[in-house]
């Protein structure tokens, strides 16, 4: 009886040890960085390489390590629960129970759990011919459970794609971000660059486009003095030409290229024909994704393009700069707010015009308004309001307080803003 006790005990402390290689295989694995693996992996690095293949599908890999470690677990406690039976009895029961719990909490789960976190890239490595033979094993029983599961999710709406892995790079980047951010590692400015970059596949040009109403256009019909007086005083170097009505854009005129054919023309305007000084004028969809937008300016080589609705109306305008400006943010004093139309008063308010885009407004005073569905502060007011609000009135949302200033016909110019927090500290006591 004495030997039998010695092989069990011997077989439950392997057990025990294979526990505690699959907790820790599934958290060092799962707090890697994956970046790092990616480096060492290009370097030539063997186990980075296996590393990077198994996190690729970190809900595989997680199934794996839950399945194996649950086996193993669930037969070391049957083994001592049936070896304490024999010696105590019915008594062996409770027994086994709390000394199984001891063993398996501390050397199975918090030991193991506690090793792999405190240096996750380099466990990950010692531990990934592990983590690689267990996927071998169980890696089909795997497939089964996850199937399991996402049809019991989808009973309750919830679909998720087969083989698809259920982390989002982008998010995690994200957060990673975030994080940093809020611990100091990352300033400000760097931290909405990174999100600027992120946003581009998820944001469309009608989000960024300089509205019709904002844009610098001139009437090719206009006497030629007009036209050029106009384009020279603009403080853009690409405007807009339009016929009949201003939304029938036919060209955009370069101020390079009016200077030019002025000079040309030995300062003679009237042998200036503004229409042959113009270039066709690019018209892209408002729906296009600010990614596929860049991409086709770098093919291109354009700077300007012209957004039009799915029935052809004139939206706005969209310029290389815009979509730029997403991602590095304005370049202003350092004293300054990074937002034209935004005005910070001494009482902690700010005046805003209503034409500024909230996206504009969140990143250069650190605000959260949702731009779901709306895209300038005005447009966030009317959507909250379910109105066109009336001059000095005021509203209360997404912790801010909303006063209208000014309204011209059914738009609003410019509004007050305050946070709860300053407005309180603005009352008299």
């Amino acid at each position: 009886m004495s030997a039998e006790i010695w092989i069990f005990c011997g077989i439950i402390f392997v057990l025990i040890l294979m526990s505690a290689l699959f907790s820790g295989s599934e958290t060092a694995l799962t707090a890697v960085s994956r970046a790092r693996m990616h480096r060492l992996s290009k370097r030539g690095d063997d186990r980075a390489a296996v590393v990077e293949t198994l996190i690729e599908k970190r809900d595989r890999l997680i199934s794996v390590m839950l399945i194996g470690n649950n086996l193993i677990n669930i037969l070391a406690s049957s083994l001592t629960t049936s070896m304490l039976l024999a010696l105590f009895g019915q008594a062996g029961v409770a027994y086994a129970t709390a000394i199984m719990t001891v063993l398996l909490v501390i050397f199975a789960e918090v030991l193991p759990k506690s090793w792999a976190i405190s240096s996750p890239d380099r466990n990950a490595l010692a531990l990934v011919r592990f983590a690689q033979i267990a996927v071998f094993l169980f890696g089909n029983l795997s497939d089964l459970v996850n199937w399991i599961v996402r049809k019991i999710l989808a009973i309750f709406g919830i679909n998720l794609a087969a083989g698809a892995s259920m982390l989002s790079a982008q998010e995690e980047l994200r957060g990673a971000v975030d994080l940093l951010h809020k611990e100091g590692s990352v300033v400000k400015r760097d931290r909405d660059q990174i999100g600027g970059l992120l946003d581009l596949r998820e944001l469309e040009v009608y989000d960024v486009m300089i509205h019709r109403t904002d844009m610098d256009s001139v009437n090719a019909d206009d006497p030629i003095e007009t036209v050029i007086g106009e384009i020279l005083a603009s403080h853009h170097t690409r405007i807009p030409v339009w016929k009949d009505a201003n939304d029938n854009i036919v060209g955009v005129v370069h101020a390079k290229d009016l200077v030019r054919a002025i000079r040309d023309a030995d300062r003679d305007f009237a042998k200036i024909n503004i229409m042959k000084v113009a270039t066709k004028p690019w018209f892209v969809p408002d729906t296009t994704t600010l990614q596929d937008q860049l991409n086709a300016f770098l093919r291109r080589k354009a700077h300007i393009a012209i957004v039009v609705d799915e029935y052809g109306d004139v939206q706005g305008l969209i310029t290389l700069e815009d979509i730029l400006e997403e991602i590095v943010g304005e370049i202003a004093d350092e004293h300054d707010i990074d937002v034209q139309g935004c005005r910070p008063q001494p009482d902690g308010s700010v005046l805003v015009d209503g034409s500024v885009p909230i996206r504009d407004l969140n990143r250069a005073l650190d605000w959260h308004l949702p731009d779901a569905e709306a895209t300038t502060i005005a447009g966030l007011v009317i959507h909250e309001t379910q109105s066109i609000p009336k001059e000095k009135q005021a509203f209360t949302f997404h912790g801010k307080r909303f006063t209208i200033l000014r309204r011209e016909k059914n738009r609003i110019t410019r509004l007050r803003i305050r946070t709860l927090e300053d407005d309180d500290k603005a009352k008299p006591a």
